[in-house]
């Protein structure tokens, strides 16, 4: 179980240029990314330019569930691309 108030480092999947991206867009905490959600953090990080994979997008979502990003079912992992590609979806 993820404690609420842990830091962005010790989540699973994260590692020091990860949380580096991470605070860019203003999430500094396990809560801030739970607020925001993986999808929107990933929307983010692609609007400000930085260069990420969709693993990326796997590993925030893995951080929020506490799991590897590899152990996420593939019906997840292509529900998040499509939401991050949705023409919809503002990034704000």
């Amino acid at each position: 179980m993820v404690e609420r108030t842990q830091e962005l480092i010790e989540l699973k999947n994260l590692g020091a240029a990860s949380v580096n991206i991470l605070r860019a867009i203003g999430v500094n905490t396990y809560d801030d990314l739970k607020a925001m959600g993986s999808v929107q953090a990933y929307r983010r990080i692609k609007a400000r330019g930085i260069n990420v994979s969709k693993v990326m997008l796997y590993a925030l979502e893995g951080a929020l569930l506490d799991i590897h990003w590899k152990a996420l079912s593939p019906d997840l992992k292509e529900r998040l691309v499509e939401e991050s590609e949705a023409e919809d979806f503002s990034v704000s």
